[in-house]
């Protein structure tokens, strides 16, 4: 005895079997379906999206009140790195300050975060270069001492090639990535090749003593006879 079956054919009046509605009479390949349009609640649901989705992009886009999740992302890490340099103040780009900074693993953390942030996709992860050149080795293009690396970042370089950063990085981030940057040199790892010119080392910090204010390189300094010397 064969089973009963709700399938119902064309035209078939709805009925307690036939319980998704009447059956629409084209049929593809064996396949028929039933006649049951969209909802209205669906219709309007959809409709109301769109409508909202319109609203919003006029809104986002014109709005003085709307702002961007970058704008709102941005004032955040601004808030938060004033936080954290409270300890620092302002900090100068100076020989000591960019050879020693990131001796601190803090600092050292923050910068990577930065580097990472903003440096990587141009000089990788580690430095070793991408599109941007290796900032592993002894080789530079556009410094010849330290204290030219956070000025690079700041200006630029290479008609635009490396683009300025002063308007995207406060200051005491821009010192902490060129401590960071000064530090990379002299790993030397596997990466984009040699670039520009080899320049002399950074200069040894600790063995030197700072010089005195009103002190000048170029003042001429007595020998041991009594005579004036000067640099020349």
């Amino acid at each position: 005895m064969s089973e009963p079956t709700d399938q119902a054919t064309p035209g078939e009046a709805h009925t307690p079997s036939n319980q998704f509605g009447e059956l629409l009479e084209h049929n593809y390949d064996g396949i028929q379906e039933y006649d049951n349009p969209t909802p209205g609640w669906w219709h309007m649901i959809f409709l109301g999206c769109i409508a909202f989705g319109i609203l919003y992009f006029f809104w986002a886009e014109f709005s003085p009140m709307s702002g961007s999740a970058v704008q709102r992302l941005r004032a955040a890490q601004q808030a938060e790195f004033k936080r954290l340099f409270a300890d620092l103040g302002e900090l100068t780009p100076d020989e000591q300050t960019l050879l020693t900074l990131v001796d601190n693993p803090k600092w050292k953390q923050i910068a990577e975060g930065i580097f990472v942030g903003n440096c990587a996709s141009c000089h990788g992860t580690n430095g070793s270069g991408l599109v941007g050149p290796n900032l592993t080795d002894d080789f530079y293009k556009n410094i010849k001492v330290v204290t030219d690396i956070p000025h690079v970042i700041e200006n630029g370089a290479a008609n635009g090639a490396m683009p300025s950063w002063k308007t995207r990085l406060m200051g005491n981030e821009v010192v902490l990535v060129a401590s960071l940057v000064a530090n990379m040199r002299g790993q030397n790892l596997a990466g984009r090749g040699p670039e520009g010119d080899e320049i002399p080392p950074w200069p040894e910090m600790g063995g030197a003593s700072e010089p005195e204010a009103g002190d000048s390189p170029d003042s001429p300094t007595p020998s041991a006879d009594g005579e004036t010397n000067s640099p020349g």
